[in-house]
């Protein structure tokens, strides 16, 4: 009588073709969150590109939520989460219409914080969604809080990394990239000129 094999070397296959989603979700979403994060921590601030890029995506997502057929309860919840880049927008345009005081432009930074905390991982999540209709379905809870908890590392380490980066890299590095050279940064060490000296008739030698 011929022995089925032991359900272990079945299943373990199909268990890492599942894992593998997840693996792409995690890379995508901190691969996505760790410049914007960091780009706060060196600067100051998140970068108008990203936030616009963000706004594009989150504004498509926006309006597919709104005609996929699902509950209409979920449907607004996600819908609103996905307008806070739309709502970072305008508050530019009405702080910059009118004459910007402190209080205006600490609600436009902390509308920019949102978009980088809450915005990214929402927006990727639901374009997860869109891709993968099957995966979140399929996820445990726990699966949703490890991708959640690695993203969100990721974005404070890069946030640290931002605020110390005079320890690591110095102007040069900033401007050969293409930035700007962040406040605080270390300047390029230059050797300096070793002076000649007089010859014993008084002329100089190298």
């Amino acid at each position: 009588m011929s022995q089925e094999p032991p359900a272990e070397s079945t299943t373990a296959p199909d268990r890492q073709r599942r894992d593998v989603p997840v693996g792409v979700v995690m890379v995508g979403m901190s691969a996505i969150a760790w410049w914007p994060a960091f780009t706060l921590g060196a600067w100051g601030e998140i970068f108008f590109d990203n936030i616009l890029g963000l706004w594009a995506a989150s504004t498509a997502a926006f309006v597919f939520v709104l005609v996929e057929r699902r509950p209409v309860r979920g449907r607004l919840v996600r819908a609103f989460v996905l307008l806070i880049p739309t709502v970072w927008l305008v508050l530019n345009f009405l702080v910059s219409s009118q004459n910007p005081d402190d209080l205006g432009a600490a609600i436009v930074d902390l509308f920019a914080l949102l978009v980088v905390i809450v915005g990214i991982p929402f927006t990727l999540w639901v374009l997860v969604r869109i891709i993968w209709p099957e995966f979140a379905a399929e996820r445990r809870r726990r699966t949703i809080w490890l991708i959640t908890s690695v993203v969100l590392g990721v974005a404070v380490i890069s946030l640290l990394l931002g605020m110390n980066q005079s320890r690591f890299l110095t102007c040069q590095d900033f401007a050969i990239s293409g930035n700007s050279e962040p406040p605080g940064c270390t300047p390029e060490e230059t050797s300096t000129p070793t002076p000649a000296t007089p010859a014993p008739n008084g002329s100089a030698t190298p």
